[in-house]
């Protein structure tokens, strides 16, 4: 792989991984991301699907990935009010990075013995 410096007088936020860790970087995001790829596409079981997260953040990163463009929010008229999540084409385009990082997860996990 070619490796491209980083001039210590470059902008950081010119930076493409930089961007990219903007975008998707943090302990939720990529979860959430694979999370609605594989079909959670409401909220309860989003929640229910990424234990640990609070209702406060989950809505937090979800409003950030729907800013950002990864994701899309439907809601239906409807009682009780009914919310879907869904990956946009731009969310699509990540998939590939957060898979790579599941890889790496799984077998640096392998390698630790866990």
């Amino acid at each position: 792989m070619k490796s491209i410096p980083l001039a210590p007088d470059t902008d950081p936020a010119g930076c493409p991984v930089t961007h990219c860790l903007s975008v998707i970087g943090g302990k939720w995001k990529p979860v959430i991301l694979f999370c609605v790829a594989n079909g959670v596409d409401r909220f309860g079981a989003m929640q229910r699907a990424v234990p640990g997260i609070t209702k406060q953040m989950l809505t937090k990163q979800l409003r950030e990935l729907e800013a950002d463009g990864l994701i899309s929010r439907t809601v239906f008229p409807v009682v009780p009010p009914r919310v879907d999540y869904g990956l946009t084409a731009k969310g699509q385009s990540i998939l590939p990075v957060v898979e790579a990082m599941r890889l790496w997860g799984e077998a640096s996990l392998a390698d630790e013995g866990a």
